[in-house]
């Protein structure tokens, strides 16, 4: 609730530019399709709601997500025309929501996990800025302040920083990461001693996320796809069937491993 409030703060701000981009222009409220009154009034509302149910899953959930509007709110209205500052402040929206989902369950958070995905966030994130510059070429800075500093080559360093830093984190986490503590272990009489015996099962899943980035990685650079990070997962076929594949895998060692 708090985050689509921040979305059409961010759209009734962004509104004059946002009619000059060949695909923003048809969102509703850049073309027209829902008044500004109304969707002011529908964000006002939005963030009063969600600060205020925020309360029923504990003090620090609401601090969280205060904290996440704030930081959000100074990002649409300032810190998203700052080089470098924008990209770690939509990153950090990434991760105060794991925050806020710890925070509601009340559990640890594996400090590799945390690592995760603060790199996975930042890969996000700078993948959004190569493929708007991609996307726009000459149109990009009337579209947005920050790409008129930003190169293809700085930001193809960024790409493959954090890229790299994703996997390798994730392959430190499920290294890391403690054996399942529930499921049976019918599977493991059946294999040799030598993989039977281990308890670092969550590797398996790591090539899995390796292909998931490289593939990310291929359709940045196609631009226009890759300005939402939520339809490239929905419509690619191959990337939401690794996705699939790698939630399933994660599933059965979890439930269905026992070492």
């Amino acid at each position: 609730m708090a985050t689509s409030s921040l979305y059409l703060i961010n759209d009734i701000i962004d509104l004059p530019n946002d009619r000059l981009h060949p695909l923003k222009k048809n969102r509703p409220i850049a073309s027209g399709k829902i008044p500004l009154p109304v969707a002011l009034f529908m964000a006002i509302l939005g963030i009063f709601l969600s600060l205020s149910l925020s309360f029923t899953l504990g003090f620090f959930f609401f601090l969280t997500l205060l904290t996440y509007l704030v930081l959000q709110l100074s990002y649409t209205f300032y810190l998203k025309n700052i080089i470098i500052m924008d990209v770690l402040i939509i990153a950090s929206g990434f991760i105060l929501r794991v925050y806020a989902g710890a925070f509601a369950i009340n559990v640890h958070m594996n400090v590799w996990f945390l690592l995760c995905v603060i790199s996975l966030a930042l890969f996000l994130s700078v993948g959004k800025r190569r493929a708007e510059l991609a996307f726009l070429q000459e149109m990009a800075p009337r579209h947005r302040k920050t790409l008129t500093f930003y190169t293809n080559d700085l930001l193809d360093a960024y790409l493959s920083m954090f890229a790299n830093a994703t996997w390798l984190v994730y392959a430190l986490f499920t290294f890391f990461a403690p054996p399942p503590i529930v499921g049976t272990a019918p599977l493991l009489a059946k294999l040799p001693l030598t993989v039977a015996g281990i308890s670092k099962w969550l590797m398996a899943t790591v090539p899995f996320v390796i292909y998931g980035i490289m593939r990310y990685m291929s359709i940045v650079y196609q631009g226009e796809r890759a300005e939402s990070p939520e339809k490239v997962i929905l419509s690619d076929k191959p990337l939401l069937a690794t996705v699939i594949l790698w939630g399933l895998l994660v599933i059965f060692i979890l439930y269905g491993i026992k070492t």
